[in-house]
C-alpha cells in the first residue's frame, strides 16, 4: 500500500534517519516510536507529502486515501460540531452532489454514446462513494462523535463554544469518520478520558479495516491495538514484531546481542591490529601484514548507539503526617447558577485517606473528579460538609493550571533552584536529571519548553519540597512513555501519601492500592487496586 524505500533525511545539521526502509501494507496495525526528536512526525508528514525525503524512493498505491490527525488541530470556525465532523469527508459529499445531478442527466434525452459515457462515469463514480462509506456517512459521525463523549445534546452547539480540549476531540472525530485506507494516529489518546479511550480501542478493533500507524504515550493502548512496533532512532529505522512490551523486550535483547557482537569484533581486531605492529617491519611477513591489513580496511565496524543516560535521585524523605491525613464529613461541592438552577458536583462525602494511601479517583468525564481535587488541595471551598486535613500534613497540588503560573523568563535549573534554595548545583541537577533534563537543556527557558516538558518541570518542583501528601490532577497529561515511567517509578518509592486522577490505565495498575469512584454525586470505596476496582465495580472496563 505505501513503501518508503532506502529514504534518507535530514533537518539543517541533524540526520534523523538514513537508507531507512519500511512499509505500511493493508490492515497492519503499527506503532511509531522513538525519543523525542528522533522523527516520528517526520515519518508522518512524509507519508502525507507534507516533507521532502532529501534521497529514497516513497510509493502509493492508487486511489490511496489517507487520514492524519496531529495535535496541530488547525482553525475552526461557522459551523456546529456535527457539520464540522462531515466536513472532513468533502470528497464524498461532492461525489454525493455529483451523482445527483448524473441521475438527473439521465433523465434527460441524449445520444446513446453520451448515455454510455454518462454511465461510466456514474458507475466510476459510485464505487468510489461506496469505497469511501458514503451511504451512512451521516450516522457514523454521530456515532464516532457521541463515542468521543460528545453527545446528541451537543451535536449542533457552534465549534467555536469547545474548549481545546473539546475540539481536539471533534479534530479527531473528522479523521475517523473519514474512514481512511490509512490512518496515522499522532497521540490520539491526549485529551481523552478512560471511557473514550475504551470506545477508541473498540473502535479501532470492530470498525476500522484499513491500515493504522500511530504514536502513543498510552503503553496499554499501544499493547492493545498495534502488533507491529517501527522505532525511529539512532538514524535509522527498525521494525519490530508484536506490541510495544514486545517490543521492549525484544529492543533489550537486540542490544545485548549487538553489545557481545561489539566486544567479539573488538577482541578480533585487536588480535589482528596486533599482529600488523608486531610483523610490520619484518620483510619476512609483508604479504600477511599487507593480507591483514586489506582484511580490517573492509569490515564493517559495529557502532553501540550512544545509551540514554537515566539519572535516579533519591528524594528526601518526607516529613512523617498523621495516621489520618484527609477526614471528610458529608462533604459536598454545588456550582450555583445565574439561572438558580445550580449543578451539584458530588455531596455526602465521608471516609478517611490513610498515611501512604496510593489512591486513584475515578468516574466518567464531567463526574467531578478535578473539583474534588480542589477541595482537598484547598484550591476551592466545600459546599457543605468538611474536610479537614491531620496533623503534620504538608501537602503539594498538581494541576494543568500550574504549568501556567511558570515564569516564562526563567530557566528550567532557576525554576528548580527556586523551589529548593538550601541545595547545592549537584543535587539540582541530579533531580532535573531524573525528569530528563540534562546538559544544556538545564538553561532552556520555560516560554521555549513543550507542554511536556512544563509538565516534568512542575513535577520536579513538587517531588523536591519537603511534602507528604501529594494531590495530583492528570500529571500524565503530555509525558512520553519513558517520563510517565520515571514519574511512576518516583512515586512507588514516596514515602508519603498520593491521591491522583489519571486516565493511564498502566500507571494506575501498578500504582494505587485504593479507589475513589464519584457517579452521579456519590462516592464509592473500593479497598484495593486498581485491578480490584475493575473487577468490582459496575464500569464496563476491563484489565
Amino acid at each position: 500500500m505505501i513503501h518508503l524505500s532506502n529514504i534518507t533525511k535530514q533537518h539543517g545539521s541533524q540526520l534523523l534517519f538514513r537508507d531507512a526502509s519500511f512499509q505500511i501494507l493493508p490492515g497492519t496495525r503499527t506503532g511509531l516510536v522513538g525519543p523525542n526528536g528522533a522523527g516520528k512526525t517526520s515519518v508522518f508528514r512524509i507519508i502525507t507529502g507534507e516533507e521532502e525525503v532529501d534521497a529514497g524512493e516513497i510509493t502509493l498505491a492508487k486511489r490511496t486515501t489517507i487520514g492524519y490527525f496531529s495535535q496541530d488541530v488547525g482553525y475552526m470556525s461557522g459551523r456546529s460540531a456535527l457539520e464540522e465532523v462531515m466536513a472532513g469527508a468533502g470528497d464524498t459529499v461532492r461525489l454525493a452532489a455529483d451523482l445527483k445531478l448524473m441521475e438527473e442527466a439521465m433523465c434527460r434525452p441524449m445520444s446513446d454514446d453520451e448515455m454510455a459515457d454518462l454511465l461510466e462515469r456514474y458507475g466510476a463514480a459510485m464505487e468510489e462513494f461506496e469505497h469511501k462509506g458514503g451511504y451512512d456517512l451521516d450516522s457514523r459521525a454521530q456515532a464516532v462523535l457521541t463515542g468521543l463523549g460528545i453527545g446528541p445534546d451537543r451535536f449542533n452547539n457552534p465549534v467555536e463554544s469547545f474548549s481545546g480540549g473539546w475540539k481536539m476531540r471533534i479534530a479527531l472525530a473528522k479523521i475517523l469518520t473519514l474512514k481512511p485506507d490509512v490512518l496515522l494516529l499522532d497521540e490520539p489518546t491526549n485529551h481523552l478520558d478512560v471511557e473514550s479511550i475504551i470506545w477508541l480501542e473498540e473502535w479501532l478493533a470492530t470498525e476500522f479495516k484499513g491500515a493504522l500507524l500511530m504514536t502513543s504515550h498510552d503503553r496499554d493502548f499501544m499493547n492493545r491495538i498495534v502488533t507491529r512496533i517501527v522505532e525511529v532512532a539512532n538514524k535509522t529505522v527498525t521494525t519490530y514484531g508484536g506490541n510495544y512490551d514486545f517490543y521492549e523486550r525484544e529492543r533489550d535483547i537486540r542490544h545485548e546481542q549487538l553489545l557481545a557482537s561489539h566486544k567479539r569484533q573488538q577482541d578480533m581486531l585487536a588480535k589482528e591490529e596486533e599482529f600488523i605492529a608486531r610483523f610490520a617491519a619484518r620483510a619476512s611477513h609483508a604479504a600477511q601484514v599487507q593480507s591483514r591489513v586489506k582484511k580490517l580496511d573492509k569490515i564493517d565496524r559495529i557502532e553501540i548507539p550512544p545509551e540514554e543516560r537515566t539519572v535516579r535521585f533519591e528524594f528526601n524523605q518526607p516529613p512523617r503526617s498523621g495516621d489520618d491525613v484527609v477526614v471528610m464529613d458529608s462533604l459536598g461541592k454545588y456550582w450555583p447558577a445565574t439561572d438558580g438552577h445550580g449543578t451539584s458536583v458530588f455531596s455526602g462525602v465521608s471516609g478517611i485517606v490513610r498515611r501512604q494511601n496510593k489512591i486513584a479517583v475515578v468516574g466518567v468525564n464531567g463526574a467531578g473528579k478535578s473539583t474534588f481535587l480542589k477541595v482537598l488541595a484547598g484550591q476551592t471551598a466545600s459546599t457543605t460538609g468538611s474536610v479537614t486535613l491531620g496533623a503534620n500534613v504538608e501537602l503539594g497540588y498538581f494541576s494543568q493550571h500550574a504549568m501556567e503560573v511558570l515564569e516564562p523568563k526563567k530557566t528550567v535549573f532557576e525554576t528548580v533552584q527556586e523551589a529548593m534554595p538550601l541545595a547545592n548545583i549537584g543535587v539540582i541537577r541530579n533531580l532535573l536529571g531524573a525528569f530528563l533534563f540534562q546538559g544544556d537543556a538545564v538553561d532552556k527557558k520555560i516560554e521555549n519548553l513543550s507542554g511536556g516538558e512544563k509538565s516534568r518541570v512542575v513535577l520536579a518542583t513538587l517531588l523536591a519540597r519537603p511534602v507528604n501528601f501529594l494531590v495530583l490532577d492528570e500529571p500524565t497529561n503530555h509525558l512520553d512513555i519513558k517520563s510517565r515511567e520515571i514519574l511512576l517509578d518516583a512515586l512507588k518509592n514516596f514515602a508519603g501519601t498520593v491521591i491522583l486522577v489519571s486516565h493511564d490505565r498502566h500507571f494506575l495498575r501498578m500504582l494505587v492500592d485504593r479507589v475513589f469512584e464519584i457517579d452521579h454525586g456519590e462516592m464509592r470505596v473500593y479497598e484495593g487496586d486498581y485491578g480490584y476496582y475493575l473487577s468490582k465495580s459496575s464500569a464496563d472496563l476491563q484489565v
